[in-house]
């Protein structure tokens, strides 16, 4: 099988248990392939979508991992851990009575542009080192605040209880921690909490509905169809827009060129990063339009 695809991308529904580094790996010596890599990390306590990129395909990945979230999450009010989710150790536990509509009231208060800081058990780098690399060692460091955005925040399901269980959906911005969220929202109301489920269902339109399980994966790649599961440079990135390009104009997108924008026809895009496609089709490059001219940002032809 090695070989046959140049950029392409797959959606894998990651199981629990398993790091996003694991997921890669698997591919890697499942689809006998040297280049893959993923569009951001999903800590191995939750479940859903990875978008993997394979060969020329791992240079697209940033546009995909700028697209927005979204999550399923379940929250346990009242009990703290040190990771903020199941998989760490628990800090305190102290009974919150709160209600229904106290919790939807303060996730109103979370919608939009909000600061916030990373936990330790992290992937964020601080001083070139991984924050969960320090935690590991009992380090615990000061992390900046960062702004990320929750384009909107919902409550799926209230558990009412000593530890009350807050089911909720959140499309955020890439960047975003789901269970400091979780506990941001307990603090606001008092207490602390962390997360006992957490599931990836989107990245910008790609959905996990349409991942395929390791399982499935190792079926296919065992019965030598596992490429047939791999989607096309072209439709890994359906929210960028695109242009089609004519064969002339192709050759200079393939070689990397800059040109007026107006060269990709009228009215001519707006600025931003687009797709180039060819005639048949294919994904030549993305490119980036600014100040009235297109500039390559990864060419792929």
């Amino acid at each position: 099988m090695s070989g046959r695809v140049e950029a392409g991308f797959l959606l894998v529904d990651k199981p629990s248990g398993w790091t996003s580094h694991d997921v890669v790996a698997k591919i890697r010596n499942l689809l006998r392939i040297k280049k893959v890599g993923h569009a951001g990390t999903l800590d191995p306590m939750a479940t859903g979508l990875v978008v993997v990129g394979l060969g020329r395909a791992t240079r697209l990945l940033r546009f995909v991992q700028a697209a927005p979230k979204e999550y399923v999450a379940r929250a346990v009010f009242g009990v703290a851990t040190d990771s903020l989710d199941a998989d760490g150790a628990i800090l305190e536990r102290a009974e919150m009575d709160v209600t229904q509509a106290e919790v939807e009231q303060t996730m109103e208060r979370f919608v939009g542009t909000i600061a916030q800081i990373p936990p330790m058990v992290s992937a964020r780098k601080v001083g070139g080192r991984k924050l969960y690399e320090l935690a590991r060692e009992g380090v615990e460091i000061e992390r900046d605040a960062r702004d990320v955005d929750i384009y909107s925040l919902e409550l799926i399901d209230f558990a009412p209880s000593p530890y009350p269980e807050v089911t909720f959906r959140t499309v955020c911005s890439t960047g975003t921690y789901v269970r400091t969220l979780a506990d941001d929202m307990a603090r606001t109301l008092g207490g602390r909490a962390h997360l006992s489920a957490l599931r990836r269902v989107r990245n910008g339109s790609l959905h996990v509905k349409d991942a395929v399980a390791i399982t499935e994966l190792e079926v296919a790649a065992a019965e030598e169809r596992a490429y047939d599961l791999v989607l096309g440079a072209r439709d890994g990135l359906p929210d960028l827009p695109e242009v089609v390009v004519t064969a002339e104009l192709g050759i200079g997108v393939g070689r990397g060129l800059s040109f007026p924008a107006a060269a990709l026809g009228e009215p001519a895009p707006e600025a931003g990063p687009l797709r180039v496609v060819n005639e048949a089709g294919r994904l030549i490059a993305v490119y980036r339009i600014d100040d009235g001219k297109a500039f390559p940002e990864v060419v792929i032809a």
